[in-house]
Formats: C-alpha cells, sequence, structure tokens
C-alpha cells in the first residue's frame, strides 16, 4: 500500500509541474476543467457510435465489401479508443490538457475518421 501512495504522490507532482500545470494559475483554468469534463462525459457515452461511423467512412472510401470487414474491425478499435480516452478525461478532469481524441466529439464532422494524439 505504501508503494502505491508514493507513487501516486510521484506521479501527482510531476502533473503539477508540467507545462500544462502552469495553465492552472490562469483564468482559464476553470474553462479548460469544464471542457475536458464535458468531452470525456461526451466520449464515453458515444463511444458506441465510432462503429457506424468508421464503417460508413470506410465504405465511402474502399467500397462497401470493405466497409463491412476493415470498417467493422477499424470502428471497434476506435469505439473502445473513444470510451477510455473519454473515461481518462474524466478521471483526470482536474488537470488541463488539450484534447486526445480528434474531433472531440462525436458528432463534430462526422464525415471525418477519427484520430489520437497532437
Amino acid at each position: 500500500m505504501k508503494k502505491i501512495f508514493k507513487s501516486l504522490l510521484v506521479i501527482s507532482a510531476l502533473a503539477f509541474l508540467s507545462p500544462q500545470a502552469a495553465m492552472a494559475h490562469s483564468e482559464d483554468y476553470a474553462t479548460h476543467v469544464a471542457d475536458k469534463l464535458g468531452h470525456g462525459i461526451a466520449n464515453t457515452a458515444t463511444g458506441w457510435a465510432e462503429l457506424p461511423k468508421t464503417i460508413i467512412i470506410t465504405s465511402q472510401k474502399e467500397g462497401i465489401i470493405y466497409g463491412a470487414t476493415a470498417g467493422v474491425l477499424t470502428g471497434l478499435v476506435h469505439v473502445v479508443g473513444r470510451t477510455a480516452f473519454g473515461i481518462m478525461d474524466v478521471a483526470t478532469f482536474m488537470i488541463p490538457t488539450d484534447a486526445t481524441v480528434k474531433p472531440g466529439y462525436i458528432w463534430e464532422d462526422f464525415g471525418k475518421e477519427t484520430s489520437y494524439g497532437k
């Protein structure tokens, strides 16, 4: 138990020393925190919508057979990805960071394939 506590203490200290923590002192802190929490809740709740979205996008680009096979598998990966990043955003909403999932919400630019990272 002590090891876990020490590890969490070190991780917390590193998080507060990061460049994102510098935002905590700005006036925008509340806005960034609320935005991250909103993205997290929305992405956790709507992660399932990645499956039909990815099937549609893949079918339009590569054809219906490819969309029905590879599109389904890719869609399942995106379902897990968007939902997992949503859960992480909810769990860490007090640390203001940029959105990891692009587009930020599933309904923003529904025709654009989902990507992760900067």
